[in-house]
C-alpha cells in the first residue's frame, strides 16, 4: 500500500458531540475534536494547563525521561521567559544562509538516489535527512548525525508505551554534549544552553536537558513521517509535481497542505487544574484532556473536502504545528526542510515509481489512523 490512508477516524464524534472519550493505557482521556474548540483550549492555559511534567505527551513519559521538557511543559508567564531563551536559535531558519545550507544538503541527497535503484525512503532517506538537517540547525558537525541515525526509528515514542532504556540513550547523549560544551564551548546549541540565563540566573543542568530533550525527541518522528508522506504523495500524484514545476509560487501553499493532511502529531495533552465540563464530559481536577490536532485539521466546517490533499488550498489555517502560546518552536525549521525537499524534487526528479509501501498506524481503542510508513520503497529517475 503506497497511498496515504486519508480516512478520518474522528469525523463521526466531531460532528456528533465534538468530544471522543478514549482509553490510553488505562487512563480515560477526553479528546477535543472541533477546530474552534481546539484553538480555544490551546489558548486557555488556566483551564487546560501545560504545567504538568511528563503528562503533556500521550502516553505519559515518566519512564522515558526524568526532566521537564522546556518550554512545552510550563505555562505563561514562565513559558514566555523560557521560550525567549531558545527562540533565536530557531529563528535562524528564516535566514538566507540557513536556506542555502539546507538546500545544498537536500539537493545532494536527491542526486545520490537518481541512479534508478529503489530507495527505502523511511530508513535510508527520511531518517538521514532529518538527522543531517538538525546538525545544520544546531550548528553541530555533520558527523554528529551518524550517531542520531544509529538510534533508528521511533526511539523515544510509541503507542505501545515507552521503555526506560530508550530514554536513557538520549539522556546519556545530552549529558555528554553538555559536559563537552561546558569544558570546550563553541557556537552550537549545547554551548548556548550553558551560557543562557533564566530571570537573571544560569540555567540548571535539568533545565538544559529539558530544552535539549524536546529538540531531539519532540521533532524527530514528526519530520520523518512528513518527509515520507511528501514523497509518497508526489510518487502517486505526479500531476501535482508537474503543477509545481510550472508554478513554483504554489510551493508554500503545498507545504502547508501536506502538513495539514499529515498532522504527524495526532494530539497533545493538557491537565485541568479544576473540575471542568468539556462539551458534556466531566473532567475532574488534575485529570487530562487532549487537544486533537489531527481532528481539527479535518474539520469540514473550516476545510472544504478536508480528506483531499489540495496543493493550492488557500486559506489554510491548520493547527498541525499547534496553536496558542505553545505553538511549535520548530515550525519555521520544519517548513524550510519540507519546502526545500519539494523544490529540489521538482527540479531534479523526472519520475518517481512506488515499488512497495507498508503503512504505520497509531492505534488506540478509540481510534486508528496512519501517521507514517513502516517502509516505503520508491525508484527515482
Amino acid at each position: 500500500m503506497s497511498e496515504w490512508d486519508a480516512s478520518d477516524p474522528f469525523a463521526d464524534a466531531r460532528r456528533r458531540s465534538g468530544v471522543l472519550e478514549g482509553d490510553f493505557l488505562g487512563e480515560k482521556i477526553a479528546l477535543i475534536l472541533r477546530y474552534r474548540d481546539v484553538r480555544d483550549a490551546a489558548s486557555d492555559f488556566r483551564t487546560y494547563s501545560s504545567d504538568a511534567p511528563f503528562r503533556v505527551p500521550i502516553p505519559t513519559e515518566e519512564r522515558v525521561r526524568n526532566v521537564r521538557q522546556l518550554p512545552i511543559e510550563v505555562d505563561p508567564p514562565e513559558h514566555t521567559d523560557y521560550k525567549a531563551i531558545v527562540q533565536p536559535y530557531f529563528s535562524v531558519s528564516k535566514r538566507p544562509e540557513m536556506e542555502k545550507k539546507i538546500g545544498a544538503l537536500i539537493g545532494g541527497m536527491i542526486e545520490e538516489i537518481l541512479d534508478g535503484e529503489p530507495v527505502e525512503i523511511v530508513n535510508q532517506f527520511a531518517l538521514p535527512l532529518q538527522s543531517r538537517a538538525l546538525t545544520v540547525l544546531l550548528r553541530m558537525p555533520m558527523e554528529a548525525a551518524d550517531e542520531w541515525i544509529g538510534w533508528g526509528l521511533h526511539v523515544f515514542a510509541g503507542s505501545e508505551g515507552h521503555s526506560e532504556e530508550k530514554g536513557n540513550v538520549l539522556d546519556r547523549y545530552l549529558h555528554r554534549q553538555l559536559d563537552r560544551a561546558e569544558t570546550a564551548p563553541g557556537d552550537d546549541f549545547f554551548s548556548a544552553l550553558t551560557r543562557a540565563n533564566f530571570r537573571g540566573r544560569p540555567l540548571t543542568r535539568d533545565e538544559m536537558v529539558g530544552f535539549a530533550n524536546l529538540v531531539f525527541a519532540g521533532g524527530r518522528d514528526t519530520v520523518i513521517a512528513t518527509v515520507s508522506l511528501t514523497l509518497a504523495h508526489f510518487a502517486t500524484h505526479p500531476e501535482d509535481l508537474v503543477r509545481l514545476r510550472n508554478d513554483p509560487l504554489l510551493l508554500r501553499n503545498c507545504v502547508e497542505e501536506i502538513v495539514r493532511v499529515a498532522s504527524p502529531l495526532t494530539m497533545i495533552a493538557r491537565v485541568c487544574p479544576h473540575d471542568t465540563n468539556v462539551h458534556g464530559v466531566h473532567v475532574s481536577a488534575n485529570h487530562r484532556v487532549a487537544l486533537c490536532w489531527a481532528s481539527a485539521n479535518r474539520d469540514e466546517t473550516v476545510f472544504e473536502s478536508p480528506e483531499k490533499l489540495i496543493i493550492d488550498r488557500k486559506p489554510n489555517p491548520h493547527v498541525a504545528f499547534g496553536a496558542g502560546p505553545h505553538i511549535c518552536l520548530g515550525a519555521s525549521y520544519a517548513r524550510l526542510v519540507l519546502r526545500t525537499l519539494i523544490d529540489q524534487v521538482s527540479r531534479k526528479v523526472s519520475r518517481m515509481d512506488v515499488i512497495a509501501g507498508e503503512p504505520r498506524y497509531e492505534a488506540w481503542p478509540a481510534y486508528r489512523r496512519q501517521t507514517s510508513f513502516e517502509s516505503l520503497r520508491i525508484r527515482f529517475g
